[in-house]
């Protein structure tokens, strides 16, 4: 089923053409990514879509019944609610229902009703339609359904009370992606949803994109999750848009292949143009070819010449130097704590490093990695243990937040100021390499976009000539092609890298080694992403093998039987829990075929004429559904 059409769409900005001839159709369950550089309006055809912007021409057809669900880039939720309050909002529809099935059972009770058989049967088919109603819209599992929404996104470490005001402008963002993912709208439109999200936080919205029964068009800069989610991927460039069928990977290739082939088939029309033109030229004049030399002329007057293909758009130009080389030794923490005001986020964190090495930092949100970068480069104190840096060591820092780059100056001034001595024409051409060219260069620095100062802070960085780069979250707010281009940059820098970055395609191209933080210190993984991941499952797999092993082989300690005693404790525990679930879930079907045959048996003549039997099915029924509702409960705190 075609549940949009965008056709023949245009839309300027003033004099400048945005959007040009715009086609795109979303059909149930198609998964699509909308990809391009900065500024090539992303933002704006989602926007258009959405309804919350105008255009100036073209159509966007949708039937009535389909419902649009919008994230804008960087979309906090605001709210005097506490977080379960606020996700239930979604939900008010099937609160409204239940209370009125509440109304109507003790309606079915009332003696009056009861002495009124017309009424009381009007009664019984109005609450059988509005239960099925609540059955069907999920009213037995939506505050499931929340739960596993909050875990998903990583709160299940916040009381659901706590206000939302109180929360940081990141979770308030990922609460604004849980409220919107609850709601399950026909077309689920989400712009950079994977900002502000951990690597864990990010696998679980794949998956869950992945299962979603809904069609869903997104942006995102994170090319590992448009490769997990997307099937189709639609490219905007120089105002105009072109289909791709496949992931993000599969788009790459069928553009590289369709650019050699383009430029192929010109080529090969170019030559014979100039045979032609060549043939022409040298027998039009003799009296004895010159109707052949005619009809050549027509030929070529006849064929239709081809424009050469047009490349990728213009790219920005990046390349880090030295001025001089550290030693061996770069860095190296021994037992260090970080944290703000005296309060500790993390501990224990001892690790070294040593020249040439490029270290991703990851670990959750929250576990303090900005805030160990921050204590390296002494913005903020250490509150135990030591940093101890090696020699010739300088440098250079690139903010996630780029808080910096705030000020009212030009961006001209805001590279020149710092670097004086060179010469204006060469301050151009570095800001012309990063796509500042022309009156870009002019612009106050306040009014640049995300991508804009993102640009702009690598341009300061390259300056710098630093030999040590300490950099958080680089890559957000850069377009798929930049984030390429500064792949390519920091895998050619001959210094040392520390870094953090929740992009796992980034991560695998440009590390040697990973540390995971945690709040109890540091570990290190010789490998890129792929690495880590493996490292970690195997270590799992042998420490639950480790137990398994001590808990069947006879302890010859004291401390060995104990080992034991809790491990078979443990399993003990495991196979009542799965055996009460198992309980539970039978204890639900018959408690809703209870209730099935309830409800069957008060729409019975014979039943419903007889006021004390409807009573006592009704008694039974209401008592049915509350142990239902505890049961559920149980089931959804059992499975989690």
């Amino acid at each position: 089923m075609i549940l949009l059409q965008v056709n023949q769409l245009i839309k300027h900005f003033g004099a400048e053409a945005i959007l040009s001839n715009i086609k795109l159709e979303v059909q149930t369950r198609d998964r699509i990514a909308l990809v391009g550089r900065n500024g090539a309006g992303k933002s704006t055809l989602l926007k258009i879509i959405a309804g919350q912007m105008s255009h100036d021409s073209g159509d966007i057809i949708k039937p009535k019944e389909v419902e649009i669900g919008y994230l804008a880039q960087n979309t906090g939720l605001e709210s005097d609610r506490s977080i379960w309050d606020e996700m239930l909002t979604v939900f008010e529809h099937l609160q409204k229902l239940e209370q009125e099935l509440r109304k109507l059972e003790n309606d079915m009770s009332d003696p009056a009703a009861m002495a009124n058989s017309d009424r009381y049967e009007r009664i019984l088919k109005e609450y059988d339609h509005k239960q099925i109603q609540f059955k069907e819209q999920g009213g037995y599992q939506f505050e499931s359904d929340i739960r596993s929404v909050l875990h998903g996104l990583n709160f299940q470490s916040f009381s659901y009370d706590t206000k939302i005001s109180t929360l940081s402008g990141g979770q308030k963002t990922r609460l604004a992606l849980g409220k919107l993912l609850l709601t399950k709208p026909d077309i689920l439109i989400l712009d950079e949803p994977t900002n502000h999200l951990d690597i864990e936080t990010l696998s679980w919205l794949e998956q869950y994109l992945q299962t979603y029964d809904g069609a869903i068009l997104i942006v995102s800069h994170d090319r590992y999750f448009l490769d997990k989610v997307v099937s189709q991927v639609y490219e905007l460039s120089r105002n105009q848009i072109k289909k791709y069928i496949g992931n993000y990977s599969s788009y790459l290739d069928q553009k590289a292949a369709n650019y050699e082939r383009e430029l192929k088939q010109y080529e090969k029309q170019q030559e014979e143009v100039a045979k032609l033109q060549d043939f022409i030229q040298r027998n039009l004049a003799r009296a004895s070819t010159t109707k052949r030399a005619q009809s050549r002329r027509k030929q070529l007057d006849r064929m239709e010449l081809m424009d050469r293909p047009l490349g990728d758009e213009k790219s920005a130009s990046i390349g880090f130097q030295i001025e001089k080389q550290t030693g061996n030794d770069v860095l190296k923490a021994d037992s260090v704590a970080v944290g703000y005001n005296g309060e500790e986020i993390s501990k224990n964190i001892s690790f070294r490093i040593t020249r040439g090495e490029s270290i991703a930092l990851v670990g959750p949100n929250g576990v303090g990695k900005s805030t160990l970068l921050k204590t390296i480069i002494k913005k903020l104190p250490s509150l135990a243990g030591s940093i101890h840096y090696g020699s010739n060591v300088e440098i250079g820092y690139y903010d996630q937040e780029q808080a910096e780059l705030t000020s009212n100056k030009r961006v001209l001034n805001e590279l020149w100021d710092e670097y004086p001595l060179t010469p204006e024409k060469d301050i151009r051409t570095v800001l012309g390499n990063f796509l500042f060219s022309g009156d870009d260069v002019l612009k106050p620095v306040s009014t640049l976009s995300g991508g804009e100062k993102a640009r702009l802070a690598l341009a300061k960085l390259m300056m710098q000539k630093a030999n040590f780069l300490i950099l958080d979250e680089p890559t957000n707010h850069l377009d798929l092609d930049s984030k390429e281009i500064l792949e390519n940059a920091l895998i050619d820098y001959p210094g040392t890298i520390l870094f953090v970055s929740h992009d796992r395609y980034f991560i695998n191209r440009i590390t040697t080694k990973v540390l995971a933080l945690s709040e109890n210190g540091a570990t290190e993984y010789l490998g890129d992403y792929d690495y880590y991941v493996e490292k970690k499952l195997e270590q799992e797999e042998l420490k639950a093998l480790n137990i398994a092993a001590k808990a069947s082989s006879i302890a010859q300690t004291s401390q060995d039987k104990k080992n034991y005693q809790q491990d078979k404790e443990t399993k003990k525990l495991e196979r009542q829990k799965q055996r009460r679930l198992e309980e539970v879930e039978k204890l639900i079907e018959e408690l809703e075929n209870k209730i099935a045959e309830f409800e069957q048996l008060l729409c019975e003549p014979d039943v419903y004429q007889d006021h004390e039997k409807v009573m006592e099915i009704t008694k039974d029924n209401n008592e049915a559904k509350a142990k239902l509702e505890e049961l559920v409960e149980e089931w959804t705190v059992l499975a989690d």
